[in-house]
């Protein structure tokens, strides 16, 4: 028990003080996920928004695949970048595997799905109820997208703090195509992992410090944002 304890409070010390470390690990991770869930925003919103609105051969089905994604195995997207990104792959010539890049690119593929499946069913509520309204508006296709995606906002935003949250906690992707290297790809998820095995308990639990912190936040940002919703609903 001492030794747990001596860890949280080398693990407290560390924050406190703002570690070198620390604070590498913690602005690497944030830009990679605020990175990848930008991408998986600016792809998922329309698809979502698409699919919620358009009457397309194949709808039902693409809106079965886009919500089966969701429960995509990090490690199986992690294997399948990894096989892009390698140098006997078709994207080996770029030469991004083990790097930041690899890892927004895995993470953007996690966190799509996510997005757009959530909008799909924002956006598919907001148009039964607004349909009518558009149609004798005479907008088109593009309009209707737009209008209820500006109009749906608010519930967007908490879906795209959704996705944030499960970036946050990505570690089986991340650590396949970046290679947990030491100033350079080693993020919180992954240096947790490492630093554990190594008996480094006051580094991981200081990173496990702040990203629970992170996740407190984030749900917090998502509660608040949906009361804000609901009152401008009722306003």
């Amino acid at each position: 028990m001492q030794d747990f304890g001596a860890a949280f409070g080398q693990a407290f010390a560390l924050i406190l003080s703002g570690d070198a470390d620390l604070m590498e690990i913690i602005a690497l991770s944030l830009r990679v996920t605020i990175l990848a869930v930008a991408m998986a925003c600016a792809i998922g919103l329309p698809l979502g928004a698409l699919l919620a609105v358009g009457r397309f051969p194949g709808r039902g089905a693409a809106t079965v695949f886009v919500n089966a994604l969701m429960g995509l195995p990090p490690v199986v997207v992690g294997l399948g970048v990894y096989l892009l990104l390698s140098s006997a792959g078709p994207l080996g010539v770029l030469q991004l595997l083990y790097t930041p890049t690899a890892m927004v690119i895995a993470q953007t593929i996690l966190v799509t799905p996510i997005v757009a499946a959530l909008t799909r069913q924002v956006v598919e509520d907001l148009h039964a109820e607004y349909d009518e309204l558009l149609r004798s508006m005479g907008a088109r296709r593009l309009g209707v997208i737009a209008t209820l995606l500006w109009d749906a906002r608010y519930s967007l935003l908490t879906t795209a703090l959704a996705g944030l949250g499960r970036a946050l906690a990505e570690v089986g992707a991340v650590i396949i195509v970046g290679g947990n290297i030491n100033h350079v790809t080693r993020v919180m998820t992954t240096t947790i992992a490492l630093e554990t095995s190594k008996g480094n308990l006051s580094l991981a639990l200081g990173l496990g410090i702040i990203l629970v912190g992170l996740s407190i936040l984030v749900n917090g940002l998502v509660m608040g944002l949906r009361g804000s919703a609901a009152r401008l609903a009722y306003a």
